[in-house]
């Protein structure tokens, strides 16, 4: 038996998988009925990277909790809920909400941290 055929498929799954890492569905109509997320990606992300954060809790449309992050260079990322960086992010920008509604913080110094404008 040659193993030539075995080779050839395992590269083009591997091939195909590194390529599918954290996607996230491209909306259709502005109405989610499905999960936006087809994976997930759980390797650290640098904030400094990220430009905005979305949460979607889940619910009829989807089973999951979906964190969707939007990096600076326009691709949005699907990010694994339980990975403790993402925790540890999620809780920065909910301190910064709860401290934001207390007392509004001017835009000026917003600007340093650019992942803290968050969408939740």
């Amino acid at each position: 038996m040659d193993g030539k055929p075995v080779a050839v498929a395992l590269v083009l799954y591997l091939v195909s998988m590194a390529g599918s890492e954290g996607k996230a569905l491209e909306k259709t109509d502005g109405r989610r009925s499905q999960c936006q997320c087809i994976s997930t990606h759980s390797k650290f992300i640098p904030p400094k990277t990220i430009q905005d954060v979305r949460l979607s809790q889940r619910g009829p449309h989807c089973k999951n909790v979906e964190i969707i992050a939007t990096l600076k260079d326009g691709r949005e990322v699907c990010v694994e809920p339980t990975a403790p960086w993402v925790r540890l992010i999620l809780k920065a920008l909910l301190a910064r909400a709860r401290d934001n509604v207390e007392s509004p913080v001017k835009e000026k110094s917003r600007k340093n941290k650019p992942w803290i404008s968050a969408s939740i």
